[in-house]
């Protein structure tokens, strides 16, 4: 069953088509990869579906509706929330603030945080679950600019999750950590999304992370979708290999 679907999907930049009429769904429950060199049109795919950027024509349908036109905040309230390659984070509020904030926002009371968040109980035991969820519980009182590049990758999907999505998106979850920082973060990202049955979408560069944690896989590259298919099938098709992972087949 398609939890998303995008249909001619087109968005040009002068005389750049960023994405070309693509046709991309996202099944519910299934981690999807999503993968291409720089300029494939993977984030603006990705900004389109998650209402940062409008398209020029095409339509998107989540979970039945038709959210083309839909603002950033509508798209959270339907249940798509994404992280960021370059960290989105209030680094002078506690980690626990961060992720209470994003509490506040999906119940709509953002107007009135920093009013609430010391009398709200409930908020600050379900941002202290979060952060335990995500091996954050001993950093709950630093602010977030004190946390390690690691430390700050899972935060800022923490706060994404805290929105309660039924579709995520994590946009380059290992980019910037060190290598023997991807696994644990991965790891963790894989337990928390299986075991809450949250749909993701994961941008990724590293081919070790996507192999290892996605059981699908969509390649773009110019704009359009360029394979679509399980590990085995990716890592076999040549224009894949010679488009995005720079192998040639032996001539």
């Amino acid at each position: 069953m398609s939890l998303l679907e995008t249909r001619q999907l087109a968005k040009s930049f002068g005389e750049t088509r960023a994405v070309d009429h693509v046709d991309f769904r996202v099944t519910k429950g299934e981690v999807l990869a999503l993968i291409g060199s720089n300029g494939a049109g993977k984030t603006t795919l990705v900004n389109l579906i998650s209402g940062l950027i409008p398209p020029d024509s095409g339509t998107i349908q989540f979970q039945g509706a038709d959210i083309t036109r839909a603002s950033v905040h509508e798209k959270i309230g339907a249940g798509i929330a994404r992280s960021f390659q370059l960290v989105n984070l209030f680094d002078q509020l506690s980690s626990l603030d961060n992720i209470a904030l994003a509490v506040f926002s999906r119940e709509g009371k953002t107007r009135r945080l920093f009013s609430l968040a010391d009398a709200d109980t409930g908020v600050r035991d379900e941002a202290h679950g979060v952060l335990k969820q995500f091996g954050l519980d001993g950093k709950a009182g630093v602010p977030a600019g004190g946390l390690s590049q690691g430390e700050r990758k899972l935060l800022d999907i923490a706060v994404a999750y805290a929105l309660k999505p039924a579709l995520l998106f994590l946009d380059e979850p290992t980019s910037g950590v060190s290598t023997r920082e991807k696994a644990p973060i991965m790891d963790i990202i894989s337990a928390i999304v299986r075991s809450g049955h949250i749909t993701a979408v994961i941008i990724e560069h590293d081919m070790d992370v996507v192999f290892r944690y996605c059981e699908r896989i969509v390649a773009m590259h110019q704009g359009k979708i360029l394979a679509d298919g399980s590990p085995d099938e990716i890592r076999a098709n040549a224009e894949v290999t010679a488009n995005l992972l720079g192998i040639q087949e032996p001539g």
